[in-house]
């Protein structure tokens, strides 16, 4: 695997794409300039790529996505090492991505740094927390960018943005060196135009061996996410999910709650995710007071009153799910689901809507997330010229039979 990667445009070849292509896109960030090499020789040699603006670069602070944050924290002294990772293979980092202040949303608009440019769909919002990472990689800047994913912020923008979006299981990849939100949580992961890249760089992060995984026993359509989403993105999706199970194995349908994605199984997640960011970041935040963006400001005040009682019944209800999940992919099956309910909200949509919305999206994303499951999102169908994710999840553990089912599909999507 060694040499320069072949399937990538002459453009990412090479020379830092941060530049015009990060101007149109909106996509970098203003603050930090980068222009790292890699190795001379390994398996990502040639590719350039970027990393959200949680990642630690030796030299550099780390923004967050806040100006308050950046003018707090001094510059890195290690670079994280998921960063150092892909430049020990031979990719180049060329610049640093714009992220959600402290990667709390879900909808990629940051108050401060602006909007990244949905390539696919400009007048959409590029869902978050990993919008720079997803616009840069969907308009064309760099073949590859990192992000991180505590609540769908890499599967949703992956989605959105019409490119694929890989979570691992929770804990494959150190976490060191990140700007963390909610620990139990947050994922590395990253971004590509095509499943093949994405694979390589999966067996890169994840260390994994050569051969191919063994393929999926069969696939579980999950009736509770298909159930909440837009009745015009299920016909949309009705194809891909037809390619699909040709192509990984017979279809049955599952549901994985009696009482809807939307009660228990979302509160619980949102319970634990809000406690653990408080207690995260609820000092530095009564310390400095920094300003937050709509809807940032008040999750971080909703975060400040949860309990530990209810942070304790939460936890309790994970670990169920997490048997539950555990059990039921045991075997070697996949989930099947929608990435999100439908396809990104237009810029400057109400915050009450974007609210609802978001309830929605966490209430399919975070089956994987409170599990700790790998997803991937794959570029899937399109309404009207905007993308509509379409996911598969895997056993914890199962990366590497995903990323190589994701690699076959995408050969008939």
């Amino acid at each position: 695997m060694g040499g320069k990667v072949s399937d990538m445009a002459d453009g990412d070849r090479g020379k830092p794409m941060n530049g015009l292509h990060g101007n149109r896109l909106g996509a970098f960030c203003p603050h930090i300039a980068l222009d790292v090499p890699g190795a001379a020789e390994g398996p990502l040699a040639g590719l350039t790529f970027a990393a959200k603006d949680l990642f630690d670069v030796a030299g550099h602070a780390t923004g967050a996505g806040n100006p308050t944050w950046l003018a707090t924290h001094p510059p890195a002294t290690a670079t994280a090492p998921a960063v150092k990772t892909l430049l020990d293979a031979g990719a180049r980092l060329v610049g640093k991505t714009i992220t959600d202040e402290l990667a709390f949303s879900i909808n990629g608009e940051n108050a401060h740094y602006g909007t990244p440019l949905n390539a696919k769909a400009p007048q959409r919002i590029p869902g978050g927390s990993s919008s720079g990472s997803a616009s840069a990689v969907a308009g064309g800047a760099v073949p590859l960018a990192l992000g991180t994913d505590t609540g769908g912020s890499v599967r949703v923008p992956a989605a959105f943005c019409g490119i694929y979006g890989f979570r691992p299981t929770h804990g494959r990849i150190s976490l060191d060196g990140i700007t963390p939100l909610a620990p139990s949580f947050d994922s590395v992961g990253w971004f590509t135009r095509d499943a093949g890249l994405l694979e390589r760089v999966g067996r890169v992060l994840l260390d994994l061996p050569g051969d191919e995984e063994g393929r999926p026993r069969s696939l579980l359509l999950v009736e509770d996410a298909f159930a909440m989403t837009d009745p015009s993105a299920r016909a949309a999706l009705g194809p891909a999910i037809d390619a699909v199970t040709a192509t990984l194995g017979s279809p049955r349908d599952v549901r994985l709650s009696g009482d809807g994605l939307g009660e228990g199984w979302l509160n619980a997640f949102r319970t634990l995710q809000m406690h653990e960011v408080w207690r995260t970041h609820g000092a530095w935040i009564s310390g400095h007071r920094p300003h937050f963006g709509p809807g940032v400001a008040e999750r971080f005040q909703a975060a400040s009153r949860v309990t530990d009682k209810a942070a304790g019944e939460a936890a309790n209800f994970r670990r169920r799910v997490t048997e539950q999940m555990d059990s039921l992919l045991a075997g070697g099956d996949l989930l099947l689901m929608p990435t999100a309910p439908g396809i990104a909200p237009l810029k400057n949509t109400p915050q009450g809507e974007l609210d609802q919305f978001r309830a929605q999206v966490l209430s399919m994303t975070c089956i994987a997330g409170l599990a700790r499951l790998p997803q991937v999102s794959l570029p899937a169908a399109e309404i009207e010229g905007c993308p509509v994710g379409l996911s598969l999840v895997a056993r914890r553990g199962g990366d590497g039979m995903l990323l190589a089912a994701a690699k076959r599909v995408a050969e008939v999507l």
